[in-house]
């Protein structure tokens, strides 16, 4: 057994979805860390949880059948994040790794769920958030349809120019 299955928890968080059907589930797994009793640091980028991101303190509970539910977010880290669906008959053909690969020298890490053909970021602080936010906006133009999941005051007020 590896050492992360050892020190990493899954947290179920409860998703509620739209007359859509979206998400496409009720919960949503992330992985975490312990950060103290009844505490988890999240590990990993969310892609259907709203209201929370990579690098969050989450309160959380243990039901009888072990199953560590998450309950809310006690510390926010200062990151973003924001899901990408990339246009199918766009120009970026719904290629996932093109919006990877387009976001990285920004400081923007990522993941795709090929099955969804979405993309989570994670943005932090330290990244180019203008930039980011520049190329998400002139990216609606012909490439993706975008959804800020979780973002900070910092992000909503900036203006991408």
């Amino acid at each position: 057994m590896n050492s992360a299955a050892t020190t990493h928890v899954r947290v179920v968080f409860e998703l509620e979805q739209d007359e859509n059907g979206w998400p496409p589930a009720g919960s949503e797994r992330l992985w975490a860390v312990p950060a103290g009793p009844g505490l988890v640091r999240l590990d990993n980028i969310p892609f259907f949880a709203r209201g929370v991101a990579c690098g969050d303190v989450v309160r959380v509970e243990a039901d009888a059948e072990g199953t560590v539910w998450a309950k809310e977010v006690v510390e926010f880290s200062g990151n973003c994040t924001i899901r990408v669906v990339p246009d199918r008959d766009g120009d970026l053909e719904g290629d996932l790794n093109t919006v990877l690969n387009l976001f990285a020298p920004l400081g923007v890490e990522g993941e795709g769920l090929e099955r969804f053909g979405l993309v989570a970021l994670n943005i932090p602080p330290a990244a180019d958030l203008a930039g980011a936010k520049r190329l998400l906006v002139e990216g609606q133009d012909g490439w993706w349809d975008y959804e800020e999941g979780c973002v900070t005051e910092v992000w909503r007020v900036l203006d991408p120019g």
